[in-house]
């Protein structure tokens, strides 16, 4: 069992009364324990340690081969630890958990476990709680770190603050609140931000279960409180980014902290997987902030757009997407060996072309998708890339192509936004199944595709 089923099960058992021995986790207040001594004749004849509940049916306490009622899964023993499903049913099941007091490890813990289950509102609560009871060594950090002025913080093995992945956030918080009163600005402030590590871990988790559960702002504000302590924070800086360019397209001011958020990502982070795209968003947002706003934008496209289509009507052959081929090439399609050659080479467009897709490249995509389809007109996984390609890039038989695609292989579509997606195009693939799932309302795959969606 993981660190977060562990410590899940934990507060789980937390709410029934039992025995538990030397070493056993801590029970939050409102349970009990019997640490109650072996009787004397019993020392040192091979009884159980002091304070383990008494085993029934052996006449020495040597252990039966069964675990004591309510005693948490021992690995060694046969016994497969529960399933993430088995445990969320307990955890539902017990009376007053989420009001009961808790650690941060197991507020932040029982969060994690929600969280990475889809349950992004429950998740949220305990994630709070957590948070809560972080707080005096966040509001220590921030003071320190003010008093520091334009002093560095420096690190906890340089402050020796002598911490262990292990030591528990009170434990942490202690240890700096001593080095402050002692009048220690930067030990006491490396010590406490050590100590924030896994809370700005469960402040971002928090962000993104809010805005998965609908709620925009409380997200925007809980990255913001992750950028309060580490400025630099590479996630919390692109999603903050991200999300007010998505929900403020129409506030210019909010956009200008969009795009100042995706510069000092890729200022402190220039060789991230993420800097591609927040360099396209940067200048996206520019140049939506130079228009006024997103509607402004899009209505200056649509005129731009308009004024070419009518410029193209009028050319002998209109640029819009792949050429009808002449009868010659026709035939020359036909009868071109298929070799294995031909074959791999054809599988490397559509690789190359899913690559460009990923990164924004739809004409470059396109221009391989239009070498593939001659050969193979039933290769889905061309043709859904052809179909994106086009809708990236606004053709008018963009929808054409599209529902081709949809309605002959809407597999291969939704496949298209797990390739887009593993390539770190993520906002490319949600866009790709929201379009599959409202096109393809009869979609027989359609709950999988929900649950990609986070519906």
């Amino acid at each position: 069992m993981n660190l977060s089923l562990a410590l899940a099960t934990a507060a789980l058992l937390a709410a029934e009364p039992s025995n538990l021995p030397p070493g056993h986790p801590a029970i939050p207040p409102g349970t009990t324990a019997s640490p109650a001594s072996p009787p004397a004749s019993a020392q040192g004849t091979g009884a159980l340690p002091e304070g383990h509940p008494k085993l029934d049916g052996t006449a020495t306490g040597a252990p039966s081969g069964e675990l004591p009622a309510g005693h948490p899964p021992m690995s060694g023993t046969g016994r497969a630890p529960p399933s993430a499903d088995e445990l969320l049913s307990q955890l539902d099941s017990t009376q007053g958990l989420k009001e009961r007091e808790k650690t941060f490890e197991i507020a932040s813990s029982l969060g994690r476990l929600y969280y990475v289950n889809g349950r992004n509102t429950d998740a949220v609560v305990y994630l709070q709680q957590a948070e809560a009871r972080a707080k005096p060594v966040r509001d220590l950090f921030l003071a320190q770190r003010k008093k520091l002025g334009k002093a560095a913080v420096p690190t906890a093995d340089a402050a020796g603050c002598g911490f262990s992945a292990g030591t528990p956030l009170e434990d942490m918080t202690a240890a700096a609140q001593e080095r402050a009163k002692k009048g220690d600005t930067a030990g006491a402030a490396a010590c406490a931000r050590a100590a924030l590590a896994p809370v700005l871990d469960a402040e971002l988790m928090r962000a993104n279960a809010l805005f998965l559960a609908g709620d925009s702002d409380g997200a925007l504000k809980a990255y913001g409180a992750v950028l309060e302590v580490e400025p630099t924070h590479e996630e919390a800086l692109f999603s903050r980014a991200s999300l007010l360019f998505e929900t403020k397209g129409e506030d210019v001011a909010a956009l200008k902290q969009a795009r100042a958020g995706f510069d000092a990502m890729l200022a402190a982070h220039p060789d991230s997987q993420r800097a591609p795209m927040a360099k396209r968003l940067s200048t996206l947002v520019d140049d939506t902030v130079k228009a006024g706003g997103r509607k402004k934008l899009l209505a200056s496209r649509a005129e731009d757009r308009r004024i070419r289509l009518s410029q193209a009507a009028s050319a002998p052959a209109m640029a819009d997407g792949p050429r009808p081929l002449s009868q010659e090439a026709i035939d020359a399609v036909q009868n071109t060996e298929r070799t294995p050659e031909l074959e791999q080479g054809l599988a490397k467009l559509v690789d190359e072309g899913e690559e460009h897709l990923a990164h924004g490249r739809y004409q470059e995509a396109l221009a391989n998708y239009t070498r593939v389809v001659p050969f193979q007109p039933e290769n889905g996984r061309a043709k859904a890339g052809m179909a994106w390609a086009l809708v990236g890039l606004g053709r008018p038989m963009a929808a054409r192509v599209w529902g081709v695609a949809v309605q002959a292989d809407p597999a291969s579509v939704e496949k298209l936004g797990d390739t887009l997606k593993s390539k770190g195009d993520e906002k490319g693939a949600k866009a790709l199944w929201e379009k599959l799932a409202a096109d393809a309302p009869d979609y027989p795959n359609k709950a999988s595709l929900q649950a990609k969606l986070g519906q």
